[in-house]
């Protein structure tokens, strides 16, 4: 790549970190430039540039709350948090940990984050002996305090709702798993792939409904599932990690770049780009890679996004606002 090529994608995408989501968005001209500037991470085509940026912009429904986390108590200095985690590892028996899920045409990245955490959580909790896939389509249907479905919602909230109203079980779609499996298929957010390509457009939020599908052995009432605690932190990461050690994955809500849509493998941190909304996802755990220290998040676009699904993000110095928003809760047996 010449100077001055370098010199003009610099130009361009540093003025799209100053203002609304430009043409180096998801394009080859904003991938070249991150991956020219040989930091801690690699870009890479993860969205056809035939999606409008309005499509893109609906897929992150994460909405972050307006004030911090009353703050939770000090872990013990005794405690030794290991330099690496993986609740994978941690759990292996509790399959719902590893499961990647992908939420379609829709903003419900906030239903999915918290479904996925409570599902580990209550297999961790059980010792392995209860394995659910609490239902997304319950969640993002049903509560109307948590924000507004499709269009997005409050992981805090959508906690308070598993604790005080409860949650049925409900896998992906078509999968005759569970009471509420969810609606909405599963598709190619991104290049050519094994699921069918997904619509330009966002789904409509879908409508509540409190019987379960036809075929499924039990009723709406009996499948409920319950918390019995919620609680948040507000940059304590070093209470997450002992949270997680303890309880399972927690789910964080972040401000979300145009640069992070092109993620593919290393340890992101924002280098250019505007913010096109706010995303809710899982962490799973935590590591060192080249000597950063990281997070390891599970996202909710399919295997086919990112690093199988998955991605590293600096850890310690809350980037992108990611370690000021996080979110747990406990499960009711």
């Amino acid at each position: 790549m010449s100077k001055l090529t370098l010199i003009l994608l610099l130009t361009t995408c540093i003025a799209g970190s100053l203002q609304t989501p430009t043409g180096c968005q998801t394009t080859d001209a904003l991938i070249d430039y991150i991956n020219s500037l040989d930091t801690t991470w690699k870009a890479g085509k993860n969205f056809d540039d035939s999606y409008p940026k309005q499509y893109l912009k609906g897929l992150l429904g994460g909405r972050r709350r307006s004030t911090p986390y009353a703050k939770q108590p000090a872990v013990s200095d005794e405690l030794e948090i290991p330099e690496s985690f993986d609740a994978r590892q941690q759990w292996p028996d509790c399959l719902s940990i590893k499961e990647i899920r992908d939420q379609g045409s829709c903003g419900s990245c906030w239903a999915f984050a918290v479904v996925e955490a409570i599902s580990d959580r209550i297999c961790i909790a059980s010792k392995g002996k209860q394995q659910v896939e609490v239902s997304a389509e319950n969640l993002l249907a049903c509560c109307s305090s948590c924000g507004v479905g499709c269009e997005g919602g409050y992981p805090e909230s959508a906690w308070s709702y598993y604790k005080n109203t409860g949650l049925v079980s409900g896998g992906l779609y078509q999968s005759k798993k569970g009471c509420q499996p969810y609606s909405i298929n599963a598709c190619e957010h991104h290049v050519t792939g094994k699921l069918p390509p997904c619509d330009k457009e966002l789904r409509q939020t879908p409508k509540c409904a409190h019987t379960c599908e036809t075929g499924y052995n039990g009723t709406y009432t009996k499948d409920l599932h319950f918390g019995t605690k919620v609680y948040g932190f507000s940059n304590q990461n070093r209470e997450v990690q002992a949270d997680i050690m303890q309880n399972g994955p927690v789910v964080a809500t972040f401000d979300t770049y145009d640069d992070f849509l092109t993620y593919k493998t290393g340890v992101y941190h924002h280098v250019g780009g505007g913010i096109p909304g706010g995303h809710a996802v899982k962490i799973i755990g935590w590591g060192v890679e080249n000597g950063v220290d990281y997070w390891l998040v599970a996202n909710s676009w399919n295997e086919d996004w990112g690093d199988k699904g998955l991605f590293k993000i600096k850890r310690g110095n809350d980037e992108c606002s990611f370690e000021s928003d996080i979110s747990a809760g406990l499960p009711k047996l």
